[in-house]
């Protein structure tokens, strides 16, 4: 039984959670707002979220590319309608959502943790292994893994899981710190435009989803 995993894994592993993490979608979206209301734990709260969402699909496609991602594009309609709603609701919940000017003052004088904002994990959370566009890209990626690097045994799959979910938090972890280091610009008038900025973008995308799949349904 194979203990060490091949080294060459963990380098492209993290290149793929930065790969992952970094293009701008729903996720990024709602992460990156929450930093610039709440400030670095704020954006890392739901930065952790998306990192365990992407190592959740990263550990199943690990286990089994063919018959998991096959089941996730048998139920694609069904993820994708539910993906959609979350998305709309999330949206329209931030769009018309006073930003949170308390949390920001009480940052200021350092009295926040991660723990003020955890709520913000399972969200984000489950809009990444609602997203059928996320989960089926992360699949494709471990299906084309072997041109870069060899994956034989489940230590090598699990130290890539690892290195995914590690690449992720990196992006999210510097991203914070930025829009940490920057929020002290914006004004209580621009966390307002942010808030229905980002809500307008989540209702979008969710709009986007469900339109698709009834886009499908016609004859």
């Amino acid at each position: 039984m194979q203990l060490i995993p091949n080294l060459l894994i963990i380098p492209v592993g993290i290149v793929i959670g930065v790969l992952v993490a970094a293009p701008v979608g729903p996720v990024n979206v709602l992460c990156i707002q929450r930093a610039i209301e709440r400030g670095f734990w704020g954006g890392m709260a739901a930065g952790i979220g998306a990192m365990l969402g992407d190592g959740l699909i990263a550990l199943f496609a690990s286990l089994g590319v063919g018959a998991i991602s096959g089941a996730i594009e048998y139920h694609r309609q069904s993820i994708q309608v539910v993906g959609g709603l979350a998305l709309i609701v999330f949206g329209v919940k931030l769009y018309v959502s006073p930003p949170g000017l308390a949390a920001v003052r009480t940052e200021a004088d350092g009295a926040t943790s991660l723990r003020d904002y955890a709520w913000d994990i399972p969200k984000t959370f489950f809009l990444t292994i609602t997203n059928p566009g996320a989960v089926l890209g992360l699949f494709a990626i471990f299906g084309g893994i072997s041109s870069f690097v060899e994956v034989h045994s489940y230590v090598d799959a699990l130290t890539m899981v690892a290195s995914i979910m590690g690449g992720s938090f990196m992006w999210w972890l510097g991203l914070s710190h930025l829009i940490g280091r920057l929020r002290h610009k914006f004004s209580a008038a621009h966390l307002v435009y942010t808030n229905r900025v980002a809500g307008v973008l989540l209702c979008g995308f969710g709009a986007l989803l469900i339109g698709e799949e009834l886009w499908n349904r016609l004859p």
